[in-house]
């Protein structure tokens, strides 16, 4: 009877422990088609070209395509807060598939990621400036004083280009302006709208995307100033991606052009196609950044 005591009270004293342990928390995922069993999971971090609910749309269909298309791996969108988590995170080596803007390009190769693509044409990539119609503005010198709107200090159509241009027309833009970097490109737009500063700097898609979901702000702004163009954005993908995969993936985003599909997922992103291209290709913006850090200021910061 002493010993069925004791067995008793060692399986009790086990039952208790068991129902003391706490489950492993995964991180649920979402996505609008059923995950493929034991698949492995590749994630494509974008940059912050929208806010996340806008990226989520425009970028979606892309990233179910490519997981049709890798048959036994699925990919997953990532979106970032804003320009510097993005930038972390390839710092990182945590997303295997990227599409940064031509600084983050050159940024993240040194990270280990290679260029596998551009994303729409090189014409589209250049910096514009969005003043009000009663502003007054007319030649950069009416800018002296004023505040400047740009999405983030690494933003190069939005922000690098635009200062470029500022300084080749006289301005002094850590002196003669008051620089504010507010997160995205739709917060730069609506910077003007609101009085908050006198021009702001973006690029053509986030300001035809304006112009289409706000078109009564947008009616009261207009293009006062355009940069010359430069390479447009990259694909890139991580260093130890299996070469199948990223075979596929770049040969899926080349071939968007050749079906009703692709051509309908090119325009929920405001891209025309996508070009093939290699790290050589982006050795243009490396000379540019270089001049742009020798006259006007560091990339990565004022």
């Amino acid at each position: 009877m002493k010993r069925r005591g004791i067995v008793c009270a060692l399986l009790l004293a086990a039952l208790l422990a068991a129902c003391e342990r706490q489950p492993i928390e995964r991180p649920l995922q979402y996505s609008r088609e059923p995950a493929t069993a034991g698949a492995p999971i590749y994630r494509f971090a974008v940059h912050p070209l929208h806010n996340p609910q806008k990226l989520s749309r425009a970028y979606q269909p892309l990233v179910e395509h490519l997981s049709r298309q890798l048959h036994g791996a699925q990919i997953e969108l990532e979106a970032s807060r804003d320009y510097q988590a993005f930038e972390q995170k390839y710092r990182g080596r945590g997303p295997d598939f990227l599409l940064p803007n031509p600084w983050q390009t050159l940024d993240a190769m040194k990270a280990g990621y290679h260029v596998i693509a551009m994303a729409g044409n090189a014409e589209d990539f250049r910096g514009i400036f969005i003043v009000r119609k009663d502003s007054g503005i007319k030649l950069p010198a009416d800018l002296k004083g004023k505040v400047v709107s740009y999405p983030s200090p690494t933003a190069l159509a939005a922000a690098i280009m635009p200062q470029y241009f500022l300084y080749t027309h006289g301005i002094d833009v850590n002196h003669d302006i008051r620089n504010r970097y507010v997160g995205s490109q739709e917060s730069s737009i609506m910077s003007v709208y609101l009085g908050e500063s006198a021009a702001g700097a973006t690029w053509p898609p986030p300001w035809r995307a304006y112009q289409r979901e706000h078109p009564a702000e947008a009616a009261k702004l207009e293009v006062l100033w355009e940069t010359p163009p430069l390479l447009n954005n990259s694909v890139m993908v991580r260093d130890d991606v299996p070469r199948e995969v990223r075979e596929a993936v770049a040969q899926t985003l080349l071939g968007l052009t050749q079906t009703a599909q692709g051509r309908a997922i090119l325009a929920g992103m405001e891209t025309a196609r996508f070009h093939a291209a290699d790290d050589a290709s982006y050795e243009a913006v490396s000379a540019y950044v270089e001049r742009f850090e020798r006259l006007v200021r560091p990339v990565r910061g004022p």
